[in-house]
């Protein structure tokens, strides 16, 4: 059963498990209540009965996004079955993966003007291949992540620690091997450092609750070398 947990003012996170390369990682849904009082959702959980009735209590699901074309895209028909109103938006890419989804729009360098006030959002470029889409929820100064950046420090096993490049707060050695273009990548990172967060709410392991931005300016130093 997958519970919702408060994080802050209007925001809300889940867990469930997820086995990636043949390893116990994790996953991390996180909901964001709009002032219309309506809930973006970013990265979907499996929709169990749990998940379901703690949506229904905070308001009607309007929003469904992914954060690239590998992660949170999962579970995205289970809410497009659930809630036909709701609009399901793409970043780069992954409406040619998902041919089987209708999409009701892409995710690009702006945000959406129905959640402009409240979110921001930015896609991380340079990478071989997937873009992933960065948000901020400006009310709790919260950066909300799929695979850009992964807490290795908590909330994640040995055998995943490991394969993510050990006890630190970034993109995994994978990830970051496959950024190819980096001043691209660095023009993206800085535009996030633009942004006031002090919270990472990470697609994996434990969110980051204090000292985010300085956490994220760490983990992509290595793009100014």
């Amino acid at each position: 059963m997958t519970a919702l947990e408060a994080i802050d003012t209007r925001i809300w996170t889940a867990e469930a498990p997820l086995r990636f390369v043949g390893l116990q990682v994790g996953r991390r849904m996180t909901v964001v209540q709009l002032a219309s009082g309506d809930l973006w959702v970013h990265s979907p959980a499996p929709l169990d009965d749990a998940l379901r009735e703690g949506l229904a209590a905070l308001g009607p699901v309007r929003f469904v996004v992914a954060a690239s074309r590998l992660h949170g895209h999962l579970s995205m028909g289970d809410y497009a079955r659930a809630y036909p109103e709701a609009a399901l938006l793409a970043p780069p890419g992954l409406s040619e993966r998902r041919a089987d989804l209708t999409f009701a729009g892409g995710l690009a360098d702006e945000p959406d003007p129905r959640w402009a006030a409240e979110l921001d959002q930015a896609p991380l470029r340079g990478h071989r291949y997937l873009t992933e889409v960065l948000f901020l929820h400006r009310p709790s100064r919260s950066l909300i992540v799929g695979d850009a950046c992964w807490n290795s420090q908590d909330g994640l096993g040995l055998p995943a620690r490991i394969w993510a490049g050990g006890r630190r707060i970034g993109p995994t050695a994978a990830f970051r091997l496959a950024v190819r273009e980096r001043a691209a990548a660095r023009a993206s990172v800085e535009r996030v450092l633009a942004w006031d967060f002090d919270r990472i709410v990470t697609g994996h392991g434990a969110i980051v609750e204090r000292g985010g931005r300085e956490a994220f300016e760490r983990a992509y130093a290595w793009l100014a070398r």
